[in-house]
Protein backbone atom coordinates (compact mmCIF):
# COMPACT_ATOMS: atom_id res chain seq x y z
CA UNK A 1 0.00 0.00 0.00
CA UNK A 2 2.03 2.93 -1.29
CA UNK A 3 1.29 6.42 -0.04
CA UNK A 4 0.88 9.34 -2.37
CA UNK A 5 -1.24 12.23 -3.47
CA UNK A 6 -4.90 11.33 -3.81
CA UNK A 7 -7.85 13.10 -5.31
CA UNK A 8 -9.01 16.60 -4.36
CA UNK A 9 -8.52 17.02 -0.61
CA UNK A 10 -11.36 17.64 1.81
CA UNK A 11 -11.37 21.23 3.03
CA UNK A 12 -12.36 21.87 6.63
CA UNK A 13 -15.37 23.86 7.72
CA UNK A 14 -18.12 23.71 10.33
CA UNK A 15 -20.32 21.87 7.85
CA UNK A 16 -17.70 19.19 7.06
CA UNK A 17 -18.62 16.15 9.16
CA UNK A 18 -15.93 13.88 10.61
CA UNK A 19 -17.13 10.62 12.20
CA UNK A 20 -14.64 8.92 14.53
CA UNK A 21 -15.30 5.18 14.91
CA UNK A 22 -13.94 3.19 17.83
CA UNK A 23 -13.85 2.63 21.58
CA UNK A 24 -11.44 3.84 24.22
CA UNK A 25 -8.71 6.41 24.70
CA UNK A 26 -7.41 6.68 21.14
CA UNK A 27 -10.70 7.50 19.37
CA UNK A 28 -11.56 9.84 22.25
CA UNK A 29 -8.29 11.73 21.76
CA UNK A 30 -8.77 11.91 17.99
CA UNK A 31 -12.31 13.19 18.41
CA UNK A 32 -11.09 15.82 20.86
CA UNK A 33 -8.43 16.94 18.39
CA UNK A 34 -10.92 17.46 15.57
CA UNK A 35 -13.31 19.19 18.01
CA UNK A 36 -10.80 21.77 19.24
CA UNK A 37 -11.91 25.40 18.78
CA UNK A 38 -10.87 26.93 15.47
CA UNK A 39 -9.68 30.10 17.20
CA UNK A 40 -6.88 28.07 18.82
CA UNK A 41 -5.24 27.73 15.45
CA UNK A 42 -6.97 24.65 14.08
CA UNK A 43 -9.55 24.37 11.33
CA UNK A 44 -13.21 23.82 12.15
CA UNK A 45 -14.92 20.46 11.80
CA UNK A 46 -18.30 19.05 12.77
CA UNK A 47 -17.39 15.95 14.77
CA UNK A 48 -19.44 12.88 15.63
CA UNK A 49 -18.37 9.75 17.45
CA UNK A 50 -19.70 6.20 17.28
CA UNK A 51 -18.19 3.21 19.02
CA UNK A 52 -19.22 0.81 16.29
CA UNK A 53 -20.96 0.71 12.93
CA UNK A 54 -23.65 -1.91 13.57
CA UNK A 55 -24.53 -4.81 11.32
CA UNK A 56 -28.14 -3.58 11.17
CA UNK A 57 -28.58 -0.38 9.13
CA UNK A 58 -24.85 0.49 9.09
CA UNK A 59 -25.47 3.44 6.76
CA UNK A 60 -27.33 5.26 9.53
CA UNK A 61 -24.17 5.59 11.64
CA UNK A 62 -22.29 7.39 8.86
CA UNK A 63 -25.12 9.30 7.17
CA UNK A 64 -23.97 12.81 6.29
CA UNK A 65 -20.29 12.09 6.93
CA UNK A 66 -17.59 13.58 4.72
CA UNK A 67 -14.68 11.92 6.54
CA UNK A 68 -14.46 8.73 8.61
CA UNK A 69 -11.60 7.93 11.00
CA UNK A 70 -11.65 4.22 11.88
CA UNK A 71 -9.47 3.45 14.92
CA UNK A 72 -8.41 -0.15 14.50
CA UNK A 73 -5.48 -0.04 16.93
CA UNK A 74 -7.36 1.27 19.96
CA UNK A 75 -4.59 0.70 22.54
CA UNK A 76 -6.91 -1.08 24.97
CA UNK A 77 -4.99 -4.15 26.00
CA UNK A 78 -7.47 -5.24 28.64
CA UNK A 79 -10.18 -5.57 26.00
CA UNK A 80 -7.73 -7.23 23.60
CA UNK A 81 -6.61 -9.96 25.97
CA UNK A 82 -10.15 -10.60 27.17
CA UNK A 83 -11.44 -11.65 23.73
CA UNK A 84 -10.60 -15.02 22.11
CA UNK A 85 -8.44 -14.69 19.01
CA UNK A 86 -10.95 -16.16 16.54
CA UNK A 87 -13.75 -13.92 17.75
CA UNK A 88 -11.50 -10.86 17.87
CA UNK A 89 -10.18 -11.42 14.36
CA UNK A 90 -13.56 -12.14 12.80
CA UNK A 91 -15.22 -9.17 14.49
CA UNK A 92 -12.41 -6.79 13.46
CA UNK A 93 -12.51 -7.85 9.81
CA UNK A 94 -16.31 -7.78 9.61
CA UNK A 95 -16.45 -4.35 11.24
CA UNK A 96 -13.86 -2.90 8.87
CA UNK A 97 -15.82 -4.28 5.92
CA UNK A 98 -19.02 -2.68 7.23
CA UNK A 99 -17.36 0.69 7.84
CA UNK A 100 -15.84 0.82 4.37
CA UNK A 101 -19.00 -0.36 2.63
CA UNK A 102 -21.19 2.08 4.56
CA UNK A 103 -18.74 4.91 3.92
CA UNK A 104 -18.85 4.25 0.19
CA UNK A 105 -22.64 3.98 0.12
CA UNK A 106 -23.25 7.34 1.88
CA UNK A 107 -20.65 9.21 -0.20
CA UNK A 108 -17.83 9.63 2.32
CA UNK A 109 -14.90 11.26 0.57
CA UNK A 110 -11.98 10.17 2.78
CA UNK A 111 -11.46 7.27 5.21
CA UNK A 112 -8.47 7.23 7.58
CA UNK A 113 -7.65 3.94 9.33
CA UNK A 114 -5.46 3.96 12.44
CA UNK A 115 -3.24 0.87 12.44
CA UNK A 116 0.31 0.49 13.81
CA UNK A 117 3.87 0.35 12.52
CA UNK A 118 4.03 -3.02 14.27
CA UNK A 119 2.78 -4.50 10.98
CA UNK A 120 6.32 -3.94 9.64
CA UNK A 121 7.86 -6.07 12.38
CA UNK A 122 10.71 -5.64 14.85
CA UNK A 123 14.03 -7.40 14.47
CA UNK A 124 17.68 -7.07 15.49
CA UNK A 125 19.38 -4.29 13.57
CA UNK A 126 16.35 -3.43 11.47
CA UNK A 127 16.51 -0.16 9.53
CA UNK A 128 14.19 2.78 10.08
CA UNK A 129 10.72 1.95 8.73
CA UNK A 130 9.66 3.99 5.71
CA UNK A 131 6.14 4.27 4.36
CA UNK A 132 6.77 1.70 1.63
CA UNK A 133 8.56 -0.85 3.84
CA UNK A 134 7.38 -4.43 3.50
CA UNK A 135 4.83 -5.91 5.89
CA UNK A 136 5.67 -8.97 7.93
CA UNK A 137 3.83 -12.24 7.40
CA UNK A 138 2.21 -13.46 10.60
CA UNK A 139 -1.14 -14.67 11.81
CA UNK A 140 -0.34 -14.21 15.49
CA UNK A 141 -1.65 -11.83 18.11
CA UNK A 142 -2.39 -8.15 17.73
CA UNK A 143 -0.19 -7.83 14.66
CA UNK A 144 -2.13 -10.62 12.93
CA UNK A 145 -5.36 -8.78 13.75
CA UNK A 146 -4.06 -5.53 12.27
CA UNK A 147 -2.76 -7.25 9.14
CA UNK A 148 -6.14 -8.95 8.59
CA UNK A 149 -7.90 -5.59 8.70
CA UNK A 150 -5.27 -3.93 6.50
CA UNK A 151 -5.93 -6.62 3.88
CA UNK A 152 -9.58 -5.50 3.84
CA UNK A 153 -8.49 -1.87 3.55
CA UNK A 154 -6.09 -2.69 0.70
CA UNK A 155 -8.95 -4.17 -1.31
CA UNK A 156 -11.10 -1.10 -0.64
CA UNK A 157 -8.35 1.16 -1.98
CA UNK A 158 -8.77 -0.34 -5.45
CA UNK A 159 -12.14 1.38 -5.77
CA UNK A 160 -12.41 4.94 -7.02
CA UNK A 161 -14.03 6.19 -3.83
CA UNK A 162 -13.55 6.90 -1.01
CA UNK A 163 -9.93 7.99 -0.69
CA UNK A 164 -8.28 5.72 1.91
CA UNK A 165 -5.30 6.43 4.15
CA UNK A 166 -3.71 4.07 6.69
CA UNK A 167 -1.70 5.63 9.51
CA UNK A 168 0.92 3.38 11.09
CA UNK A 169 2.24 5.09 14.23
CA UNK A 170 5.20 4.14 16.39
CA UNK A 171 4.52 3.04 19.98
CA UNK A 172 1.44 4.95 21.11
CA UNK A 173 1.45 7.19 24.17
CA UNK A 174 -1.31 9.31 25.71
CA UNK A 175 -3.84 9.47 28.49
CA UNK A 176 -5.54 6.10 28.90
CA UNK A 177 -3.32 4.31 26.36
CA UNK A 178 -2.73 0.70 27.46
CA UNK A 179 -0.47 -1.41 25.24
CA UNK A 180 2.26 -4.01 25.40
CA UNK A 181 4.77 -1.15 25.36
CA UNK A 182 3.23 0.91 28.16
CA UNK A 183 3.02 -2.22 30.31
CA UNK A 184 6.65 -3.00 29.57
CA UNK A 185 7.51 0.05 31.66
CA UNK A 186 5.44 -1.26 34.59
CA UNK A 187 7.86 -4.17 35.03
CA UNK A 188 10.38 -4.09 37.90
CA UNK A 189 13.19 -4.08 35.33
CA UNK A 190 13.52 -3.33 31.62
CA UNK A 191 14.16 -6.50 29.69
CA UNK A 192 16.96 -6.32 27.13
CA UNK A 193 18.33 -8.97 24.81
CA UNK A 194 22.05 -9.55 24.82
CA UNK A 195 23.75 -7.99 21.79
CA UNK A 196 20.73 -5.90 20.72
CA UNK A 197 20.46 -2.12 21.03
CA UNK A 198 16.79 -1.17 21.38
CA UNK A 199 16.18 2.46 20.40
CA UNK A 200 12.89 3.98 21.54
CA UNK A 201 10.51 6.15 19.55
CA UNK A 202 6.95 7.08 20.45
CA UNK A 203 3.90 8.66 18.85
CA UNK A 204 1.55 10.74 20.99
CA UNK A 205 -2.12 10.29 20.16
CA UNK A 206 -2.38 14.06 19.52
CA UNK A 207 0.27 13.73 16.81
CA UNK A 208 -1.59 10.77 15.30
CA UNK A 209 -4.71 12.94 15.22
CA UNK A 210 -2.85 15.84 13.63
CA UNK A 211 -1.38 13.45 11.04
CA UNK A 212 -4.90 12.25 10.21
CA UNK A 213 -6.08 15.83 9.80
CA UNK A 214 -3.04 16.69 7.68
CA UNK A 215 -3.64 13.69 5.40
CA UNK A 216 -7.27 14.75 4.94
CA UNK A 217 -6.44 18.38 4.22
CA UNK A 218 -3.70 17.43 1.73
CA UNK A 219 -5.45 14.50 0.08
CA UNK A 220 -2.76 11.97 1.03
CA UNK A 221 -3.63 8.36 0.28
CA UNK A 222 -2.03 5.03 1.13
CA UNK A 223 0.14 4.09 4.10
CA UNK A 224 1.88 6.74 6.23
CA UNK A 225 4.13 6.09 9.21
CA UNK A 226 3.82 8.47 12.19
CA UNK A 227 6.34 9.13 14.93
CA UNK A 228 8.23 11.71 16.95
CA UNK A 229 11.32 13.33 15.48
CA UNK A 230 13.74 12.11 18.14
CA UNK A 231 14.82 8.60 19.12
CA UNK A 232 15.94 7.69 22.64
CA UNK A 233 18.87 5.41 23.41
CA UNK A 234 18.56 2.65 26.04
CA UNK A 235 20.70 4.66 28.46
CA UNK A 236 18.48 7.72 28.05
CA UNK A 237 15.37 5.63 28.71
CA UNK A 238 16.93 4.08 31.80
CA UNK A 239 18.00 7.47 33.13
CA UNK A 240 14.54 9.00 32.70
CA UNK A 241 12.56 5.98 33.91
CA UNK A 242 14.84 5.10 36.79
CA UNK A 243 14.48 1.44 35.84
CA UNK A 244 17.46 -0.86 35.71
CA UNK A 245 17.81 -3.28 32.85
CA UNK A 246 18.16 -7.03 32.95
CA UNK A 247 19.95 -8.59 30.01
CA UNK A 248 19.20 -12.12 28.85
CA UNK A 249 20.10 -14.22 25.85
CA UNK A 250 17.42 -14.09 23.17
CA UNK A 251 16.81 -17.83 23.40
CA UNK A 252 16.15 -17.51 27.14
CA UNK A 253 13.86 -14.51 26.82
CA UNK A 254 11.77 -15.85 23.95
CA UNK A 255 11.77 -19.42 25.27
CA UNK A 256 10.46 -18.28 28.65
CA UNK A 257 7.81 -16.09 27.01
CA UNK A 258 6.70 -19.02 24.84
CA UNK A 259 6.35 -21.31 27.84
CA UNK A 260 4.35 -18.68 29.73
CA UNK A 261 2.09 -18.18 26.71
CA UNK A 262 1.60 -21.90 26.25
CA UNK A 263 0.35 -22.37 29.83
CA UNK A 264 -1.94 -19.35 29.57
CA UNK A 265 -0.03 -16.86 31.72
CA UNK A 266 0.56 -14.56 28.77
CA UNK A 267 -2.20 -13.87 26.22
CA UNK A 268 0.22 -12.59 23.55
CA UNK A 269 2.44 -14.93 21.52
CA UNK A 270 6.14 -14.93 22.33
CA UNK A 271 6.92 -13.49 18.89
CA UNK A 272 5.47 -10.16 19.99
CA UNK A 273 8.11 -9.87 22.69
CA UNK A 274 10.24 -8.61 19.79
CA UNK A 275 8.46 -5.24 19.93
CA UNK A 276 9.79 -4.57 23.43
CA UNK A 277 13.39 -5.70 22.87
CA UNK A 278 14.09 -4.74 19.24
CA UNK A 279 13.76 -1.38 17.48
CA UNK A 280 10.88 -0.44 15.18
CA UNK A 281 11.38 3.28 14.65
CA UNK A 282 9.64 5.03 11.76
CA UNK A 283 10.58 7.77 9.29
CA UNK A 284 7.22 9.54 8.75
CA UNK A 285 8.82 10.36 5.41
CA UNK A 286 5.88 11.32 3.22
CA UNK A 287 4.04 13.16 5.97
CA UNK A 288 7.09 15.30 6.65
CA UNK A 289 7.70 15.85 2.94
CA UNK A 290 4.19 17.34 2.71
CA UNK A 291 4.79 19.72 5.63
CA UNK A 292 3.59 17.80 8.70
CA UNK A 293 5.64 17.94 11.89
CA UNK A 294 4.97 16.22 15.22
CA UNK A 295 4.44 18.38 18.29
CA UNK A 296 5.57 15.78 20.82
CA UNK A 297 9.13 14.52 21.26
CA UNK A 298 9.87 10.95 22.27
CA UNK A 299 11.39 12.32 25.47
CA UNK A 300 8.15 14.11 26.36
CA UNK A 301 6.13 11.04 25.37
CA UNK A 302 8.19 8.89 27.74
CA UNK A 303 7.35 11.26 30.58
CA UNK A 304 3.64 10.89 29.77
CA UNK A 305 3.99 7.10 29.62
CA UNK A 306 5.75 6.91 32.98
CA UNK A 307 3.25 9.23 34.64
CA UNK A 308 0.37 7.10 33.35
CA UNK A 309 1.93 3.95 34.82
CA UNK A 310 2.55 5.42 38.27
CA UNK A 311 1.39 3.06 40.99
CA UNK A 312 1.13 0.03 38.71
CA UNK A 313 3.39 -3.00 38.79
CA UNK A 314 3.54 -5.94 36.43
CA UNK A 315 5.34 -8.93 37.94
CA UNK A 316 5.67 -12.46 36.60
CA UNK A 317 3.05 -11.93 33.92
CA UNK A 318 0.28 -10.02 35.68
CA UNK A 319 -0.50 -6.62 37.07
CA UNK A 320 -0.49 -6.77 40.83
CA UNK A 321 -3.98 -6.36 42.19
CA UNK A 322 -5.81 -7.12 38.92
CA UNK A 323 -6.66 -10.14 36.79
CA UNK A 324 -5.19 -8.53 33.68
CA UNK A 325 -2.28 -10.26 32.06
CA UNK A 326 0.20 -7.65 30.97
CA UNK A 327 0.99 -9.19 27.58
CA UNK A 328 4.40 -8.17 26.35
CA UNK A 329 4.88 -5.90 29.32
CA UNK A 330 4.08 -8.99 31.32
CA UNK A 331 6.40 -11.09 29.23
CA UNK A 332 9.15 -8.63 29.96
CA UNK A 333 8.25 -8.65 33.64
CA UNK A 334 8.04 -12.41 33.78
CA UNK A 335 11.30 -12.97 31.95
CA UNK A 336 12.98 -10.25 33.99
CA UNK A 337 11.61 -11.87 37.15
CA UNK A 338 13.03 -15.24 36.20
CA UNK A 339 16.28 -13.65 35.09
CA UNK A 340 16.59 -11.83 38.42
CA UNK A 341 16.01 -15.10 40.23
CA UNK A 342 18.82 -16.63 38.21
CA UNK A 343 21.11 -13.76 39.18
CA UNK A 344 20.23 -14.28 42.84
CA UNK A 345 20.93 -18.01 42.57
CA UNK A 346 24.31 -17.35 41.00
CA UNK A 347 25.15 -14.80 43.67
CA UNK A 348 24.20 -17.22 46.48
CA UNK A 349 26.29 -19.91 44.81
CA UNK A 350 29.33 -17.61 44.76
CA UNK A 351 28.86 -16.74 48.42
CA UNK A 352 28.68 -20.42 49.37
CA UNK A 353 31.84 -21.02 47.38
Amino acid sequence: MVAGRGRAPVRSGPDVVVVVVGRGAVPAAIGAWFSRPAHRGGPAWAVRHTEEVPAVAPRDSLAGADVVVLVQHDADFTAYQGTPKAERRADGVAHAQRVLAAARSVGVRHVVVISSAMVHGAAPGRSVITDDAALIATDEGLVGDLLAVEAVVARARRRHTPLVTVLRPAALVGQGVDTMITRHFEAPRLLTVRGAVRDWQFAHVDDVASAAEHAILHGLAGALTVGSNDVLSPSQVEAVSGLRRIELAAVTAFGTAERLHRVGVLPAPSSELAYTVYSWTVASDRLRASGWEPHWTSAACLEVLLEGGTGRLAVAGRRVGTRDAAALGAAGAAVAFLGTAAVWRRARGRRRG
